[in-house]
């Protein structure tokens, strides 16, 4: 077969010889030889490139943050931030600390942690100490249950910041001094009656809570009610400490005062504006204004400033003056004056912001406006939308857009007389005004000091180590538990326990080993599987089903 084309090939190679197109001609290989070389010299003699594919008509573009010196492939590296450069010291230092790290991974992982006494102990030892543990962990399972219940009882109700209020009563008073009706002394032939002093006044804004106001009459009347037994008191504790009793000194241990509410607690400024007359030219100044300083939130010392319960303040007149005290409410959160729309829905005129809010939220979940696919959205009524000014709402959006329904609240106005006449001060009488104002729940502090207690995370840390000491404890009942077992089976018939704890060690060891058949050495020469009847591991109940299941299978 190969003879007639050799013979074709033969005959036709002169003619065929000068084709550059024919694969078999001198022209073609000269062609392709030269081609190949060419190849192969352009791609030893040029830098790898990127693995992409340069398309034509598509430039080589390179990142303008790349370095301008930048060549060949590896990580972009900018210049202007180089990698430093650890010294010996401190890579042995790292070294250290991550050995020191895995070290400490190990041990955790080592750590024992189960504290549950192995079963059958209680049938090796006497008296019924093993049910009293059990007993004991029961009760603190319900107790960790109950204290971790009630710390979150106490944490929602701190969040909640529910307030109470409380009745502050302010007095306004005044004083005269060196009025012309209080001059004394004066000359009835002279042709001048001035006393050559100015006529000043002096006002007292005053604020007490009701309660403290109480417990002060209370407190005083029990002090009238105790002065006479005081010394004699006194005396016997003295005369018992010197007898050298085991009485000791309680006084230390009485608790301090509890700090309470003032006045200027409760408000953020006051000014005072008067009244003035055009006939009257008292002094160039027609405000009288106090400003709280900054304060931390829940300070429990605020500075002088802002601590205090009653303010003065003296002005020159000899007549008597109308004035308006304005009292500006600090209060957290802060509340806000409501607009007729949205008060209408929330049947009230001043509220916070959250509590804004869930009224809304309360409001649409009253009358079933909440949108049934879209459970974030709620058809708007005629109420809302002349809030929202639209037929749906987006609860999310909610608090954006009862901004311009929400205004500051407006000053307590207190009007005043400054009296400066005899007829007032024969039996001054002070202008009293009652307040409601806003008081933090008393089990609010409590609260805050028991999920806020300095000494809490001590004593988690004090009841983690003695779990540790009750876990290596357990562990070692259970080694204990292991070796009893050991020891009294092995009593009972040594020579098929220790047939049967070679076997098991031969298996552990092929396991390690990597040499079993069968991922645990159970090639069916074991004694185990050498004995039949029920006691033989064919006759166990996992055996009997794993031979019906085969068998339903094969069928």
């Amino acid at each position: 077969m190969a003879a007639p084309f050799l013979f074709a090939h033969t005959r036709n190679q002169s003619s065929e010889s000068q084709d550059p197109s024919n694969p078999a001609s001198p022209a073609f290989k000269d062609n392709f030889d030269s081609t190949l070389n060419t190849y192969l010299a352009s791609i030893m003699n040029t830098p790898m490139q990127s693995q992409y594919r340069n398309y034509p008509g598509q430039s080589n573009q390179r990142s303008p943050h790349a370095s301008a010196a930048r060549r060949g492939p590896g990580p972009m590296i900018s210049s202007s931030n180089p990698q430093p450069i650890h010294t010996a010291a401190q890579m042995q230092a790292q070294q250290a600390s991550d050995a020191q790290k895995l070290e400490l991974a190990k041990r955790r992982s080592r750590k024992p942690t189960d504290k549950n006494i192995p079963e059958g102990v209680e049938a090796v030892i006497l008296g019924d100490g093993v049910q009293t543990y059990k007993d004991l962990r029961e009760v603190e399972r319900r107790l960790d249950a109950a204290m971790m219940r009630k710390r979150l009882d106490i944490q929602d109700s701190v969040n909640r910041n529910v307030k109470r209020y409380k009745t502050l009563r302010i007095w306004i008073s005044n004083t005269a001094e060196n009025q012309p009706w209080q001059a004394r002394g004066l000359d009835e032939n002279a042709f001048d009656f001035s006393t050559g002093m100015e006529g000043s006044y002096k006002v007292k804004i005053e604020g007490r809570l009701l309660d403290d106001v109480d417990d002060d009459k209370s407190d005083s009347d029990s002090e009238d009610d105790e002065g006479g037994q005081d010394g004699e008191q006194e005396k016997d504790k003295n005369t018992m400490e010197t007898d050298g009793g085991d009485v000791t000194d309680t006084t230390s241990k009485i608790p301090g005062p509890k700090r309470r509410k003032k006045l200027s607690h409760f408000f953020k400024s006051m000014r005072v504006d008067f009244d003035h007359s055009k006939s009257l030219q008292p002094d160039p100044a027609t405000q009288i204004e106090w400003k709280k300083p900054p304060v931390q939130p829940n300070n429990p010392n605020p500075p002088p400033e802002a601590d205090f319960d009653s303010l003065e303040f003296e002005r020159k007149s000899d007549e008597n003056l109308n004035c308006t005290i304005n009292l500006v409410r600090d209060e957290n959160p802060e509340r806000y004056r409501l607009s007729k729309e949205l008060a209408a829905v929330l049947d009230t005129d001043e509220e916070a912001r959250a509590g804004v809010v869930m009224g809304i939220w309360d409001y649409v979940k009253a009358l079933g406006l909440q949108e049934d696919e879209d459970k974030r959205s709620a058809r708007c009524d005629e109420r809302l939308r002349a809030i929202f000014k639209q037929d749906h709402v987006f609860f999310p959006h909610i608090p954006d857009l009862v901004l311009p329904h929400l205004s500051a609240l407006p000053p307590l106005k207190l009007p005043y007389t400054i009296r400066v006449d005899p007829s007032h001060h024969l039996s001054p009488t002070p202008t009293i005004y009652d307040i409601l104002v806003p008081l933090d729940d008393p089990l609010r502090s409590q609260m805050l000091a028991v999920t806020n207690n300095p000494t809490y995370p001590t004593t988690l840390r004090s009841l983690s180590t003695l779990d540790d000491q009750l876990a290596v404890l357990i562990q070692a009942i259970a080694h204990s538990k292991a070796k009893h077992n050991f020891f009294t089976h092995m009593g009972r018939d040594p020579a098929t326990f220790m047939g049967r704890w070679k076997s098991s060690q031969k298996r552990d060891q092929e396991v390690f080993m990597g040499e079993a058949t069968r991922g645990g050495g159970e090639d069916g020469q074991g004694e185990e599987f050498r004995r039949g009847g029920k006691r033989g591991v064919w006759g166990t109940e996992p055996v009997r089903e794993s031979v019906a299941l085969w068998l339903s299978r094969s069928r």
